[in-house]
């Protein structure tokens, strides 16, 4: 009886310890992939954290990290309820499928680039819904009590991430070939969440940086009231930055995909070009060569992708804009219904 015992436990240790194993590949893995869906999707999250702000203008200061939280959890839901059993359903029965998606998602990328340089050249239309004295409250806004105005806010960002967690867990899938089910599936939630924690805790830094600094402005005295203002005055700056940044950034990833993914369903040209040049570049460079090369890459990378938006633009306007319009209704639609 004892020896049975011994024997169990035995199997059971081994268990543990296969388990633990496991467990630290999974984690080694979601470290990996998580680099890997970082770098790849750089202009989904660094444009995230440049957006998401936006969505308080006009509200109460202390409601700012409430519905942070609210667009944060959404996200997360958004990740782990939907995405995550989706990807895993697609990487299991249409693998052949992840990276069309992946090009779809990298168009798109260069679409939003594309509208962002319109804008910025004043080629672009502003939504009718845009305010006009630049404060980011329209006056449809200002009819609204601020419940139904927060409710507003928090559903249209969390609609938003749908799309832009949708890209990162699909680049994270493309990384996550040769492993089982449910690594992949626990690899993508712990992903899922590292880069919810990673974006909406920098929104809310950011949301935050100004009240900061008014506070040592206030009462701190000499270099700390002067960091203060500094950080008062610096936060428009940061963000019209950190929102230049996400643009191009949105462009070389976005160009650097579809490049990629020609490459993977065998329109190879494009990419071995790139390719070509960059490598001359790199040889061509006296010190550095490993940064001209990725300078290189990634500006030819964000032209092909600003190329690529101009294309697919007119398009979307015709067609997939009032398809993606019958959706956003249908997920409001589904929101509210979930809510009440």
């Amino acid at each position: 009886m004892s020896t049975g015992l011994i024997a169990l436990l035995d199997d059971v240790a081994a268990l543990a310890k296969l388990a633990a194993a496991s467990l630290d590949d999974a984690a080694a893995q979601a470290a990996k992939a998580g680099s890997k869906a970082a770098s790849k999707a750089a202009g989904i999250v660094i444009d995230d954290a440049a957006v998401t702000p936006r969505y308080v203008v006009g509200l109460a200061a202390e409601r700012e990290l409430p519905i942070i939280g609210k667009i944060a959890a959404g996200s997360l839901k958004n990740k782990v309820l939907f995405l995550l059993p989706g990807a895993l359903l697609l990487g299991y029965f249409a693998p052949w499928a992840i990276t069309p998606l992946l090009m779809l998602g990298g168009a798109f990328l260069c679409l939003e680039g594309w509208h962002k340089v319109a804008d910025l050249l004043g080629l672009g239309a502003k939504g009718a819904s845009a305010d006009a004295d630049g404060d980011g409250v329209s006056d449809a806004d200002e009819a609204k009590t601020p419940a139904q105005l927060e409710e507003e806010r928090v559903g249209s960002a969390v609609r938003t991430d749908f799309i832009l967690s949708a890209e990162i867990m699909a680049i994270t899938l493309a990384t996550l070939t040769g492993l089982t089910l449910w690594v992949q599936g626990l690899v993508l939630g712990l992903v899922g969440l590292g880069m919810t924690v990673a974006v909406y805790g920098a929104v809310a830094l950011i949301v935050k940086a100004d009240d900061f600094g008014a506070l040592l402005a206030t009462t701190g005295h000499g270099a700390v009231r002067a960091l203060g203002r500094g950080i008062v005055r610096g936060m428009p700056v940061f963000l019209k930055l950190l929102s230049t940044v996400g643009m191009v950034a949105m462009l070389w990833v976005g160009g650097h995909i579809v490049i990629h993914g020609a490459y993977e369903l065998g329109l190879k040209a494009p990419e071995q070009w790139v390719q070509g040049v960059t490598e001359q570049a790199r040889a061509a460079a006296p010190v550095a060569q490993g940064f001209v090369a990725w300078v290189v890459r990634a500006a030819i990378d964000a032209v092909a992708g600003l190329a690529v938006g101009a294309v697919v633009a007119p398009m979307a306007r015709s067609l997939i804009g009032p398809a993606f319009g019958k959706l956003k209704q249908a997920m409001a639609g589904f929101t509210r219904r979930q809510a009440g």
